[in-house]
């Protein structure tokens, strides 16, 4: 007598393994509803919140823990029509695309990129995922990459690589790229030793530093208030500190700057303030009365985007 085929029988109910998958599930679902750090975990977690929260325009090439056979895998800013992913022929490679910034984003920005990216492994060119569906059995970015890896970064000052080089395309395409590339601000990642998720923009009458930094919020909160009693939470002449926000677990100190200077001319500046932050946050005796009063009022300029 021919044996009885267990393919697709999956777990019995009531049974030991299916209970370990039902809290598997369960777990997932907890995690993916409460969590506040998306990216922790991954070298480049402070770009990666700028590139989902503030960069207008940028490519990053993910270093995948089993790279994809075949196609280049890259994280955009956003994608035409701000959807989850999608797959092209740029020449003779193909290239997949997942988005940062969505039209429909999920609970877990890091689930949602895990889904667009096991999406984009197999997808035809020419295919787009409209919304990533992450669920509770979705492999989590940090799943897929390797996560001291720190990847290469290509700022753009317009939209234009929406469209493949050589393709022509409708006129209502061209419009919509011709808009996006109108309402951009210009930007740029600064680059130095140690200078990580530091983003200079020029917003027209001011330009600004926005510097997402890795550290606890609350011991980073500390930290500035000694530099600000100090008389050091600046960049320099035209530079002011003009606040700060909270973002995915962390916290974004924001300075107005003068917009006339280059963004490479507040390097020097901002590493600079990056030492003085960092014996700041090495310091562990008690805030003094002034510095109490600096922690009140820089708490009192905080906002949350999320």
């Amino acid at each position: 007598m021919a044996k009885k085929s267990k393919r697709n029988s999956g777990p019995k109910p009531g049974s030991n393994r299916a209970a370990k998958l039902e809290q598997r599930r369960a777990e997932r679902e907890a995690a993916s509803s409460s969590v506040t750090r998306p990216f922790e975990g991954l070298a480049a977690e402070c770009d990666l919140v700028a590139l989902r929260e503030f960069v207008p325009s940028a490519l990053v090439e993910l270093p995948l823990a089993t790279p994809v056979e075949g196609r280049t895998l890259i994280a955009a800013t956003v994608l035409p029509g701000a959807v989850a992913a999608l797959v092209r022929n740029e020449g003779d490679d193909v290239v997949a695309y997942v988005g940062l910034q969505l039209a429909a984003p999920g609970s877990d920005p890091a689930a949602d990129l895990g889904a667009a990216i096991e999406w984009a492994r197999t997808a035809e060119p020419g295919t787009s995922l409209q919304s990533a569906g992450a669920d509770a059995d979705t492999p989590r970015l940090q799943d897929l990459l390797v996560a001291d890896a720190v990847p290469s970064i290509t700022v753009h000052q317009d939209f234009n690589w929406w469209i493949p080089e050589g393709v022509e395309v409708a006129a209502d395409v061209a419009h919509t790229v011709s808009h996006a590339n109108d309402a951009i601000m210009p930007s740029a990642r600064l680059s130095g030793d140690g200078l990580v998720g530091a983003w200079w923009v020029d917003a027209g009458e001011k330009a600004h530093l926005r510097w997402v930094r890795p550290e606890d919020e609350d011991a980073l909160m500390v930290a500035l208030s000694r530099v600000h009693a100090a008389g050091g939470l600046n960049l320099g002449e035209g530079s002011r500190f003009a606040g700060s926000f909270r973002t995915h677990g962390l916290l974004v100190p924001v300075f107005d700057l003068d917009p006339e200077k280059h963004p490479d001319e507040w390097i020097a500046p901002t590493l600079e303030f990056g030492a003085r932050l960092d014996d700041a946050l090495a310091d562990d005796t008690p805030l003094t009365a002034a510095e109490r009063r600096s922690r009140d009022g820089l708490r009192g300029r905080q906002v949350t985007l999320r």
